[in-house]
């Protein structure tokens, strides 16, 4: 009974427009409860309380006391007990592979590598550079020629030295691990206890030239310069070009002989030469050049030498 009447005031209500206007009563009263004075400081008053909270947990955040007690909690016993028993759990050991694992981390071990390899190459070159001028000027004064005044992007003979130094070192220790692994399968060649035999001394002798001169004309021939050349920022050249080819780079190789055993003459001319060439660079039309500078290594302090094409 009592359901059934609420439901017929509600249709009347409804019908004569009484319930809208309730609520329109309702919702004016409303807002002019939020637009009283009163309500509007109640509002402010509990901004101004979180606000006062947020500038004090602020204040606390950025204390010298709270850094104070923060620092001695990280230096505590307690701390450094759990550091040690975290890194020594078997998740963090995980983690640190992975980490190590990563080819992004790889690939920047790596070329810090590389760069540091690059930096010391471009510092000795800096030294011999230096070296390449005295020696000149030692030359000329001794036989009273006029030396040369202009710098030149042309490689002297110390620099060129130490090149030939690092890839013959290169070359003796793979032929001194070959000719190892060798004398080890084929005793015969060693000569048993009592060393190399004399046709071993030849064969290995004639095998390592072989071996060294095919070497020097294969990188010249692919990309004209030697892994020595490449450390010190050397290269060959031919008629403004680095493509040497085989023909040019064996005609070299084997003229260096030549220059070596004429008493030195063929490699003293490079000290003399304005073109700073020697008897076998003539023979096979080739210069020895510095490499443009692409890149630099972040922590060398080396200024480009005047005459040096650098382009960062």
């Amino acid at each position: 009974m009592l359901g059934a009447g609420a439901r017929g005031a509600g249709r009347i209500a409804g019908a004569t427009g009484v319930d809208q206007a309730l609520e329109d009563a309702v919702e004016e009263a409303i807002v002019r409860a939020m637009r009283s004075p009163a309500v509007e400081r109640a509002i402010m008053r509990v901004l101004v309380e979180q606000n006062a909270v947020g500038r004090a947990f602020e204040q606390a955040l950025t204390s010298e006391q709270v850094a104070k007690a923060v620092a001695e909690a990280l230096d505590s016993e307690v701390a450094d007990k759990v550091w040690a028993e975290l890194l020594a759990s078997d998740k963090a050991q995980m983690l640190v592979e992975r980490i190590a694992e990563a080819p992004e981390v790889r690939a920047a071990i790596a070329q810090q590598g590389v760069g540091l390899i690059t930096d010391i190459g471009r510092r000795l070159t800096a030294i011999t550079e230096a070296l390449d001028d005295a020696a000149e000027r030692v030359a000329h004064g001794i036989l009273r020629r006029p030396g040369h005044e202009a710098e030149t992007n042309q490689v002297g003979l110390i620099t060129r030295a130490l090149a030939a130094v690092v890839d013959l070192a290169l070359i003796s220790a793979l032929l001194s691990i070959g000719s190892g692994l060798l004398a080890s399968i084929i005793p015969a060649v060693s000569g048993g206890s009592d060393g190399l035999s004399i046709w071993g001394i030849l064969t290995f002798g004639v095998v390592g030239f072989v071996i060294g001169s095919s070497i020097f004309v294969a990188f010249w021939a692919l990309v004209g310069q030697t892994p020595g050349m490449r450390f010190l920022s050397i290269h060959l050249d031919a008629n403004g070009s680095r493509e040497i080819g085989v023909r040019r780079a064996t005609k070299r190789v084997l003229a260096v002989p030549i220059s070596l055993l004429a008493f030195g003459l063929g490699f003293l001319a490079i000290l003399m030469s304005p073109e700073r060439r020697g008897w076998h660079d003539r023979i096979a039309g080739t210069t020895v050049l510095y490499d443009e500078e692409k890149t630099v290594a972040p922590w060398s302090q080396l200024e480009p030498r005047p005459g040096r094409d650098v382009s960062a």
